[in-house]
C-alpha cells in the first residue's frame, strides 16, 4: 500500500486531470527567480470611532480655552473646591469620592496635596462650550517646585484664602511667585459657612497686602457648594485665553512626568504651537533623542485618549516604543517634530529644585535590602526631586543617603515606603549640607556628617566652616509675638522685619540656620502659637559658623550611624540628651559599658552602664577582712580582662528606638 505522500506526488506529476495539470504548471512557475522590494515604514494609524467628547473639544476654538490653577496656603480647601468645580461641569458624578485629584494614599490620610494634579473640563457659558484646564497645587512650602511648574502651563490662578484663618505665609509666597510670572489672579474667599469665618477681614487683608480689588472677590463654601457656580464665569471673564498657533511647527513644554509599568514614562505637556497626534515623530531639545508618539490625550479626570492635541491644550503623551528611563524626561524640556528643529526656539525651562534635607535609610533586616532598594527606586521614578546615593554603616549595614526638599517631603516619602511597599526601615535624623573652605582656597559641600573633617584635620587644613541660612516668613496673631520672637532667638535667628498687616496679624521675617529649621522648628512654632502660626522660607546664603561634629562613643568606639554637625553652643545639651537616651536601649553586659558624647576632641557627656556582678562574698561568713579584699580584687582583675576582649553588639532595635522621635 503506497503512502499518501507518493500518491499525492504521482497525482501532481501526471497531467491527466485538469486541476492536477494546473497545479503542475503552477509548481513549475515557482522555480522562476522572484524579486522583492521593501515597503516604506508607516506607523500604525488609529481607526476608531470619534467620541462625543472629542467632537465637542474639536469644535472649541483657541480663544475659548482657559488654563488656570488653584493656589493657597496648606489646608485652605483647594482640593475640595476642585471637586465642586468638577461636579459642576459634569466631569465627575456628584457625591463620589472626596478630593478626587489627591491620588496618593498618604495625601488622603494626611489631608494635604503632595503632587500637583491636572484635569480638563468642558463648561457651557452663555450657550458656548469652553475648555477649562485646572491644576490643583500643593500648599506646603516643601513642594514649591510643583507650584512653580504649574504656573508655566497656566494663564491665571484662583488665589484661595480661608475666611477664618486669613492670609498666611504660603499665601504671600504663592502670590509673589504668580505675580512675577504675570498670571491673572482671581481672589476667592473660602469656608464662609464656618462660625469663625470673618470674610470682611480676609478681604481687607487681600486689599492691603496684595492690592487686589475686593469687589472682584468671590465668597464661597467649597464644602457645602455655596456660590461655587460663580467661580467659573469669573475664570472665563478675567483669565485670558492661551496664546498659540496651531498652523506653526510643533512646540511643546514638558511640565511633569510619571512612570507607568507598561507604557513607560508618561509626559504631561503644554502645547504652545502646532499640534500632535499618534504616529508623529518628535525630538527632545535637551537630549536629542527621537520618539514615535503612541497615544495623546487629556486628563478627564483620568487619562482619556484623543485623536489630536492642539495649541493651547494641556494633556498627556506617551511613546511607542516607550521611554524607559525617567531621567530622559527632563522637566522644562522642549519637544518638536523631527525636521522642525531649526524653525523652533526652545522654551525657557525650570530651575531644578535642590535637596536641602538629607537622611540615611537602612533596612531593619539586611536580608530585606533588595526589596527595599526596589521599593525606593519605584517611588523615585515618580518623584524626581529625591536624590539617592548608596552608603554603608558599620553599625547598621548597607543603606542609602537620601536628599529631600524639606522635612515634610521626607516624612511623606517614608510613609509611602511603609504603606505602599510594606517596608521596615530605619531613618536617621535629618541633616543639612555644610561647606568647608580649605587652606588652598578650594570648597567642598559635605552632605554626610560622617565625612565632616575631624578637629585634628581641621586645625591643619580647614580655613573656614560655613552653614546654610534661610529667610523665614512667619505670620501669626499678635498675642503670640513674644513667644515667637523668643523661639527664633533661641534658634540663633536674626530678626530682619516686623510689621502688622492688620490690627491683629503680624508678619515676622527672620534669618535662621537651616539646621535649626529642620530640627522640628515648625512643630515647636505651632505649639507656641496653639496652631495659628504659618511658616514659609527660602534659601538665603552661606555664613561662617563655629560648628563641630557631635559623635557617640560606646567604650571609646565611634557609632557612625549616630553623628551630627551642630553649633558649639548646642553640643553639651544635645550630648547629654544622646547619652541618656542611648543608655535606655543598650543591654547590660558582664563588663562595664561607657557611653560618651564627643564634640571634636572634647567629651561633653558620659553615662555608665554597670555590669552584672556575682556576689563572691556570699560563701564567707566570719572570715578576715583581708580575705574579703582578696576576693574582690580578683573579681576586679577578671572584669578588666573581660572588658579588654569583650565586644558590644548593639541590636538594631536599640538604634530604631534611639532614632525614633
Amino acid at each position: 500500500m503506497r503512502s499518501w505522500y507518493h500518491l499525492a506526488k504521482s497525482t501532481v506529476s501526471s497531467p491527466r486531470l485538469p486541476w492536477a495539470s494546473n497545479l503542475y504548471h503552477r509548481r513549475q512557475s515557482h522555480n522562476v527567480i522572484r524579486t522583492f522590494t521593501a515597503s516604506v515604514r508607516r506607523p500604525a494609524q488609529h481607526s476608531r470611532v470619534v467620541s462625543e467628547l472629542e467632537k465637542r473639544v474639536a469644535a472649541i476654538p483657541l480663544d475659548r480655552f482657559r488654563n488656570f490653577c488653584i493656589v493657597a496656603h496648606v489646608d485652605h480647601g483647594k482640593s475640595t473646591l476642585s471637586d465642586r468645580l468638577l461636579e459642576l461641569t459634569g466631569t465627575i458624578e456628584p457625591g463620589g469620592n472626596k478630593q478626587i485629584l489627591d491620588k496618593l494614599d498618604v495625601e488622603r490620610e494626611r489631608g494635604i496635596t503632595v503632587k500637583a494634579q491636572t484635569c480638563s473640563m468642558i463648561y457651557n457659558y452663555r450657550g458656548e462650550d469652553y475648555l477649562l484646564h485646572l491644576v490643583d497645587t500643593p500648599g506646603h512650602v516643601d513642594f514649591r517646585a510643583e507650584v512653580s511648574r504649574s504656573y508655566a502651563s497656566c494663564g491665571g490662578a484662583l488665589l484661595l484664602v480661608d475666611a477664618s484663618q486669613g492670609i498666611q505665609a504660603q499665601t504671600v509666597a504663592n502670590f509673589y511667585l504668580a505675580f512675577s510670572q504675570g498670571l491673572q489672579l482671581v481672589p476667592v474667599i473660602n469656608k464662609v459657612d464656618l462660625p469663625s469665618a470673618d470674610a470682611p477681614r480676609a478681604l481687607e487683608q487681600m486689599q492691603s497686602t496684595f492690592e487686589l480689588d475686593p469687589a472682584k472677590a468671590i465668597l464661597v463654601s467649597a464644602k457645602t457648594g455655596l456660590n461655587v457656580e460663580a467661580v467659573l464665569p469669573a475664570v472665563i471673564e478675567q483669565i485670558p485665553a492661551p496664546v498659540g498657533d496651531a498652523q506653526k511647527p510643533l512646540r511643546l513644554l514638558l511640565v511633569d512626568s510619571w512612570y507607568h509599568t507598561y507604557k513607560g514614562v508618561v509626559l504631561l505637556v503644554r502645547i504652545f504651537d502646532g499640534q500632535i497626534k499618534a504616529g508623529d515623530q518628535v525630538v527632545s531639545f535637551a537630549t536629542g533623542l527621537k520618539y514615535f508618539v503612541g497615544e495623546v490625550g487629556m486628563m478627564y479626570p483620568d487619562q482619556t485618549p484623543q485623536i489630536v492635541l492642539r495649541a493651547g491644550q494641556v494633556g498627556y503623551i506617551f511613546f511607542n516604543p516607550g521611554m524607559k528611563r525617567s531621567q530622559d524626561a527632563k522637566v522644562g524640556d522642549t519637544y518638536t517634530t523631527v525636521g522642525s528643529e531649526a524653525m523652533v526656539k526652545p522654551l525657557p525651562g525650570f530651575e531644578e529644585p535642590k535637596s536641602i534635607v538629607f537622611v540615611s535609610a537602612f533596612p531593619v533586616d539586611q536580608s530585606d535590602y533588595q526589596h527595599l532598594e526596589d521599593s525606593i527606586n519605584q517611588i523615585v521614578l515618580n518623584d524626581r526631586s529625591v536624590t539617592l546615593h548608596k552608603e554603608s554603616s558599620e553599625a547598621l549595614g548597607a543603606g542609602w543617603r537620601l536628599g529631600f526638599l524639606g522635612t515634610l517631603h521626607c516624612s511623606v516619602f517614608e510613609d509611602r515606603l511603609r504603606q505602599e511597599h510594606g517596608a521596615s526601615i530605619i531613618i536617621t535624623p535629618p541633616t543639612v549640607p555644610f561647606k568647608v573652605i580649605w587652606n588652598d582656597g578650594t570648597e567642598t559641600v559635605i552632605k554626610n556628617p560622617a565625612k565632616f573633617p575631624n578637629r585634628d584635620e581641621g586645625h591643619s587644613r580647614v580655613a573656614e566652616l560655613h552653614e546654610p541660612y534661610v529667610s523665614a516668613t512667619i505670620t501669626f496673631p499678635e498675642e503670640y509675638l513674644g513667644k515667637v520672637i523668643e523661639l527664633c532667638e533661641a534658634n540663633r535667628g536674626e530678626q530682619k522685619e516686623l510689621k502688622f498687616f492688620t490690627a491683629t496679624q503680624v508678619i515676622l521675617r527672620y534669618e535662621i540656620p537651616l539646621a535649626h529649621l529642620v530640627d522640628d522648628f515648625f512643630g515647636r512654632l505651632k505649639g507656641a502659637t496653639k496652631g495659628y502660626a504659618s511658616l514659609d522660607y527660602e534659601d538665603s546664603d552661606w555664613r561662617q559658623s563655629n560648628i563641630v561634629k557631635l559623635q557617640l562613643l560606646v567604650n571609646k568606639v565611634p557609632v557612625d550611624a549616630v553623628a551630627r554637625v551642630v553649633h558649639t553652643s548646642q553640643a553639651e545639651r544635645l550630648g547629654r540628651q544622646w547619652v541618656t537616651k542611648f543608655k535606655e536601649h543598650v543591654d547590660r553586659q558582664m563588663f562595664e559599658i561607657v557611653i560618651q558624647a564627643t564634640a571634636g576632641t572634647r567629651i561633653v557627656a558620659r553615662e555608665t552602664i554597670k555590669p552584672f556582678r556575682k556576689d563572691v562574698l556570699q560563701k564567707l561568713h566570719a572570715s578576715d577582712v583581708s580575705r574579703r579584699r582578696k576576693l574582690l580584687e580578683k573579681q576586679k582583675e577578671g572584669r578588666k580582662k573581660l572588658k579588654a576582649v569583650g565586644n558590644i553588639a548593639i541590636d538594631h532595635k536599640a538604634f530604631q528606638a534611639f532614632l525614633a522621635k
